[in-house]
């Protein structure tokens, strides 16, 4: 079994995917447009180059996401995209690198449970917990 984030957006999916694979060092294997799909013909012109699926790798993992269309576009509410990073340096930096117009819930801190814990939310409404064991 896989398990796998898949973030929506409101028209914004492609330039949250180019900031992820930025900050997250990951590289977008699949970005398909409503207007390159066989429903082209069905999606109104002003959303033809808005995302109907992307794909970012990062190492081994996998993040997916979509714009929806607006009348069924609902902001992320009760989660987080979790990050369990290794190193508090990269912790850091990636806390750091999300954050870049975003709101900080939580900074980037030691807890009795990680030697590196924060929580954001991005500039897309995307909300990240950032934790370094």
């Amino acid at each position: 079994m896989q398990l796998n984030p898949y973030l929506s957006f409101n028209g914004q999916c492609e330039a949250a995917f180019k900031f992820y694979e930025q900050c997250l060092g990951g590289k977008i294997v699949a970005m398909l447009t409503y207007g390159s799909s066989p429903m082209a013909d069905q999606t109104p012109p002003e959303w033809r180059d808005k995302i109907m699926h992307a794909r970012l790798m990062v190492e081994d993992e996998i993040l997916m996401g979509s714009d929806s269309p607006p009348e069924h576009y609902e902001q992320t509410n009760g989660m987080s995209v979790s990050l369990g990073i290794d190193n508090p340096e990269d912790a850091e930096r990636i806390f750091h690198a999300l954050a870049e117009n975003g709101t900080v819930r939580m900074p980037i801190q030691t807890t009795f449970w990680a030697t590196r814990f924060g929580m954001l939310v991005d500039q897309f409404g995307t909300p990240w917990m950032i934790n370094c064991e």
